[in-house]
């Protein structure tokens, strides 16, 4: 039997979640229809695609492989669907976009070169500042839409907001910690640990707020705003970080000199997602791009 769309779309929100019941949320189905489906995905390919382990589910190097596949077929279809939306009048305009600066290298990209794609014509302005403001300007009417971190949106009652991507923190290594042996990582084995702290958008608070469940003030050995100084600085031994896995880049430079291994325990997430204001009426070139962004969400690999 050959295998469907849907269960590509399955398959494809299992590996950005990482869990069955993650991807069950993400899709408002039930559990038992993602395991299915991944089931016989995998008996119709005849490989394994994820090894099963009681905090949910890695993917195997066979399925690192399909989901290029599948991400590529999946966007082709997309793609393809768009195509006899051309015949119709351009969508002319401008859109007032807001990001904050974790999101724009490691979410908007992507979406963003989708949407130019299909609207050519709509006038894109983009501004990059920190969350607050950025919730000021929506508020204020000066921007659109907002792609940014949601996790701590300050005024809920002003703003409306869709969550694009939830990603766990995770702990960085370089390759020769002695952390890296350990079948299990907790908190308190971080204790007295060098720190890389990254202080960019809510992550330098989360952050904080977690190792303060230590009892003990962290060892903060370096602080700034560059993931890639982070990942230089793990690499060749500096430090450990705690960070979200949505900026893990294992194909990156430095990234092969890198373990990112889950922490027991009760760790944060981070919610990336597009953010409006309530009760006003998105212009169409804001309900394009959120519909772009919504489309994009199925198409991320993790």
């Amino acid at each position: 039997m050959a295998f469907t769309l849907r269960q590509l779309q399955y398959f494809v929100a299992v590996a950005e979640q990482g869990t069955v019941s993650g991807a069950a949320q993400l899709l408002s189905i039930s559990q038992s229809a993602v395991t299915e489906a991944i089931k016989e995905l995998e008996t119709d390919l005849g490989v394994t695609l994820f090894e099963r382990h009681s905090r949910g589910l890695n993917i195997t190097h066979k399925g690192h492989q399909f989901l290029r596949h599948s991400t590529a077929i999946l966007a082709s279809v997309s793609d393809a669907r768009r195509a006899f939306q051309e015949a119709e009048p351009a969508v002319e305009g401008r859109l007032n976009l807001g990001v904050t600066s974790l999101v724009a290298g490691y979410v908007l990209s992507d979406m963003l070169a989708r949407y130019r794609r299909a609207f050519p014509s709509v006038e894109v302005s983009a501004i990059e500042d920190n969350g607050d403001y950025l919730e000021h300007l929506l508020i204020g009417g000066e921007l659109d839409v907002a792609v940014m971190v949601i996790s701590n949106l300050r005024d809920r009652m002003a703003l409306e907001s869709e969550i694009l991507e939830v990603s766990p923190y995770r702990l960085w290594l370089p390759l020769s910690h002695r952390l890296v042996t350990q079948q299990s990582i907790s908190l308190s084995d971080l204790s007295g640990e060098p720190l890389i702290m990254l202080t960019l958008d809510e992550i330098e608070e989360a952050t904080g707020k977690l190792l303060g469940a230590l009892g003990a003030r962290p060892h903060v050995a370096f602080r700034t705003r560059s993931v890639e100084a982070v990942r230089s600085l793990v690499a060749t031994g500096a430090g450990v970080a705690l960070l979200p896995d949505l900026v893990y880049r294992p194909w990156s430079l430095e990234g092969d000199r890198i373990e990112s291994r889950d922490v027991s325990g009760s760790l944060p997430v981070v919610q990336v997602g597009v953010v409006w204001r309530k009760g006003s009426a998105l212009p169409r070139t804001a309900q394009d791009f959120l519909g772009v962004a919504q489309a994009q969400r199925m198409l991320r690999p993790r």
